[in-house]
């Protein structure tokens, strides 16, 4: 069984305020987060993670959150030697740091450069001040504007904007014009996804007034990927949009069942070990996280994923690219033959859900990108 690339996760995990939306692991705390503390907690973990790499190179890390810019250009800085150290870097690994433009200001973004992140994504989601109202943002559209031609001069060449659609409200103009004012600032890469209500969030207990009925939200996907497409993003992942060249190596990994490593409270890892494939998780509450770290608590070793479940583990990310995936890679990434999808296929083959590419590759069609969760959920009953 071959080994996939490898990439690394690192969680930080404060914001300044959040957001009704959001179900990620995050914890308000802005100016007094511990933040001294929790860089000494990332180093030992780093330290540790360094075993489970065995020198394998490290094709992309991702600094997420949370709020990573929360943290001051040397902080960051003083993590990035880290990875350094411990990790055999790819000499062109590429460098995601996410960051908030009402945040951003709290280190100059030519510091985050300078210390080595080498792609940014900055935390939009609206050009519209009454809709990041509803979202409970606390940024504003002009901070965008200044956050992205600050990273500009500061020399990201690679820049990705995050935004949402099917806000509360929100007609297919609004959602366009959000797109329209996000391209105008010539970012290299969009991400472009619709409002969830994800359980055990405030929207989720109290949903928000005027959320757009299936009809109105196919309307602005249909008419969002035109415009994208008219202006050279395009979209190969169900929302991610990038120029030429400029595709988020890391989130490739994750929907090619590639590897990772985990570092940071609640971040989770997999790994490819032994002709087995298995996934492990650090705490999720920060406090207990650096107190594991600090009285030198083992991670936990990765659960191996049953041969029952990795068909459906696959599909579940491969099914998100446009392109898909192909049996050879299938083969791979879950160390199964390629033949135990023979009657899995047949369904979505015949429901005109999946079709096949050239040579052995197959990919979903625009029927089943539309009804993605049915042709992924079709792979967990064959599972079952």
């Amino acid at each position: 069984m071959k080994a996939p690339p490898l990439s690394l996760y690192v969680h930080l995990p404060w914001c300044v305020r959040k957001c009704p939306y959001c179900d990620f692991n995050s914890h308000t705390a802005g100016a007094d987060a511990p933040r001294g503390r929790y860089l000494d907690a990332l180093l030992r973990d780093l330290a540790e993670e360094s075993a489970r790499a065995d020198r394998r190179p490290i094709e992309s890390v991702f600094l997420g959150g949370g709020t990573p810019s929360l943290f001051t250009p040397a902080e960051i800085g003083r993590l990035l030697a880290g990875v350094d150290e411990h990790l055999n870097l790819a000499p062109d690994a590429e460098f995601t740091m996410e960051a908030n433009p009402g945040t951003i200001e709290c280190g100059d973004p030519a510091g985050y450069r300078a210390a080595g992140v080498n792609r940014l994504s900055i935390g939009a989601q609206s050009f519209s001040d009454e809709m990041l109202g509803k979202l409970g943002r606390i940024h504003n559209s002009a901070d965008i504007v200044r956050a992205v031609r600050a990273a500009r001069e500061a020399g990201f060449d690679n820049l990705n904007i995050d935004l949402m659609h099917g806000l509360p409200g929100q007609q297919a103009d609004g959602a366009m014009a959000d797109l329209t004012d996000a391209m105008a600032l010539e970012p290299t890469h969009i991400s472009w996804y619709q409002l969830t209500l994800e359980p055990n969030t405030v929207f989720h207990a109290r949903p928000p007034a005027g959320l757009p009925d299936d009809d109105l939200a196919f309307e602005i996907e249909e008419q969002g990927r035109a415009l994208l497409a008219d202006h050279d993003f395009h979209q190969y992942e169900v929302s991610a949009y990038a120029r030429k060249g400029r595709r988020c190596r890391h989130n490739l990994n994750y929907w090619l069942f590639g590897d990772y490593l985990a570092v940071g409270a609640g971040a989770h890892g997999k790994l490819t070990r032994g002709g087995t494939v298995g996934r492990y998780q650090k705490p999720a509450n920060p406090l207990q996280y650096m107190l594991a770290m600090e009285n030198g608590v083992p991670a936990p070793e990765p659960v191996p994923i049953g041969a029952s479940d990795l068909t459906f583990e696959f599909m579940l990310n491969a099914l998100r690219l446009n392109e898909g995936f192909s049996l050879e890679v299938f083969a791979e990434r879950t160390g199964l033959d390629a033949a135990v999808l023979g009657t899995a296929m047949e369904g979505p083959l015949a429901s005109g859900l999946i079709e096949r590419t050239a040579g052995d590759s197959w990919r979903p069609t625009a029927h089943g990108r539309r009804f993605l969760n049915d042709l992924q959920l079709g792979f967990l009953e064959e599972s079952a």
